[in-house]
């Protein structure tokens, strides 16, 4: 076996051009300074140590992580609801569907967040290994059942696909993933081992980097068995879908709005350094060495002696505080848009419902993820050799008519996170037209301390 099987195909490439900086962004001013110069770049000329001093002082301002988290809270601030056909077990298996102790609502909304943030997920219902277990009764005697394994868009490797029936079916699946494993000779100690899982339908096969017969390392064959379904149970969660298994981030110019973000503040931080600390000029004095400080004093025998300070005029930093506040804007616009209604793009069943309004595209993904986990617990049934693995419903009544309305609502979300003050969302609000002008927030500062405060709600910051 050559080292392809860990190669990473032309198809996912092409989805998987923008995952670096989204990983980074993501990760926070740590991996974007980790990054170094692919984010920010070191200028022609610029001293190096000028550049790391630069670099490790850089704060990222979070806007793509923290409009992932904002909309993905939105359908998931009510609990999932199961359809009436969803069989006892599946119920009881939701109730920690990864065997890791997360419930169906808590892992549908970690999928929601992975297809949000790269565009797409992956969901594997797996099924242990067992070599004693022969009846349906031996399997639930030994706690052996199905469960959600989250395969982050950075994993897939590849696929094949054919349509079978009308359906367009995988026939091979291919991603990474890590496995724990123990030294037998020291029981505290472990170590990560990467491996390539291989999926055909009915069977798998595993396989990790090891010496081969001429002593160099290749990915060689590690285990392999057959399993019990004739189809390879995965399920794609799209967050922009453009075909079968083909997706595109739905914030990606957020994410490239956000580096933007991250140089310009760098550069401001830079300007505002040199313009806090003023050159000192002088003319007419001899050549002896002076001391400058604050209990000193400096005097010269030369008439024609000057000794002033050279300062920026700070244009450019006014000039660069615009420019920074411009593209915090035009990022919150961004994210506001998945919540505005489009009329116009409507599914068949709103078609068919003359009342319904159109559809948001945050509404829209949610669909999409509700959809995934229907066929997921499809497949749960499928092991367990149940007819129907139920349905479930997760909630989207949310949206807005407007930019303006949609804006106000991320601006809120950040306001009660802690992350954006009482008085810039009130500027911020009243900008967008749904507070009259001439109201000052001193004056609606202190008409809100003197109104009766409603039981059990706290004003913060007044």
């Amino acid at each position: 076996m050559s080292n392809s099987v860990r190669k990473r195909s032309a198809k996912i490439e092409a989805m998987a051009e923008c995952w670096p900086m989204i990983k980074a962004l993501l990760g926070g001013t740590a991996a974007m300074r980790a990054a170094g110069n692919a984010y920010l770049p070191q200028w022609p000329n610029e001293d190096s140590a000028f550049y790391n001093a630069r670099l490790n002082t850089a704060t990222l301002f979070p806007a793509f992580a923290r409009t992932i988290d904002v909309l993905c809270a939105k359908p998931f601030s009510r609990p999932i609801i199961y359809g009436e056909d969803t069989p006892k077990t599946i119920l009881e298996y939701c109730e920690d569907i990864d065997l890791q102790g997360r419930n169906m609502h808590s892992f549908a909304a970690s999928i929601m967040e992975e297809a949000m943030a790269y565009g797409i997920c992956g969901l594997l219902v797996d099924y242990p290994q067992v070599t004693d277990v022969k009846t349906r009764a031996d399997e639930k005697r030994a706690g052996v059942r199905p469960y959600f394994v989250q395969i982050p868009a950075e994993s897939l490797l590849d696929y094949d696909s054919k349509r079978i029936n009308g359906v367009e079916t995988f026939t091979q699946l291919r991603f990474l993933e890590n496995i724990t494993e123990k030294n037998p000779a020291d029981k505290f100690d472990e170590k990560t081992v990467e491996q390539v899982r291989v999926l055909y339908p009915g069977k798998w096969e595993t396989y990790r980097e090891k010496q081969n017969a001429a002593g160099d390392l290749e990915w060689l064959l590690f285990e392999e068995g057959v399993t019990t379904l004739t189809k390879i149970p995965f399920v794609p969660v799209y967050g922009k879908r453009l075909g079968f298994m083909e997706a595109m981030a739905p914030l990606r110019e957020l994410a490239f709005m956000n580096v933007e973000h991250w140089q310009s503040k760098s550069d401001q931080q830079t300007i505002l350094h040199v313009a806090r600390v003023p050159i000192l000029f002088g003319t007419g004095f001899e050549d002896d060495d002076l001391t400058i400080g604050a209990a000193c004093a400096v005097t010269s025998e030369s008439p024609d002696a000057t000794l002033s300070y050279v300062e920026h005029s700070g244009k450019a930093i006014e000039s660069g505080r615009v420019s920074i506040l411009d593209i915090e804007d035009r990022m919150r616009q961004v994210g506001a848009e998945l919540l505005v209604i489009k009329p116009g793009k409507t599914t068949v069943a709103q078609t068919l419902a003359d009342n319904e309004p159109g559809m948001c595209a945050l509404q829209r993904v949610t669909q999409d993820v509700e959809d995934s986990m229907d066929q997921a617990m499809q497949l749960m049934a499928e092991w367990i050799g149940e007819p129907e693995g139920g349905h479930l419903t997760i909630y989207n009544d949310f949206g807005a008519a407007s930019l303006a309305e949609a804006s106000a609502d991320l601006l809120l979300e950040m306001n009660v996170a802690g992350v954006l003050s009482n008085e810039t969302l009130f500027g911020e609000i009243q900008r967008r037209g749904m507070v009259k002008d001439g109201i000052a927030w001193a004056e609606e500062q202190k008409r809100i301390g003197e109104q009766p405060q409603k039981q059990g709600v706290t004003l913060p910051g007044v």
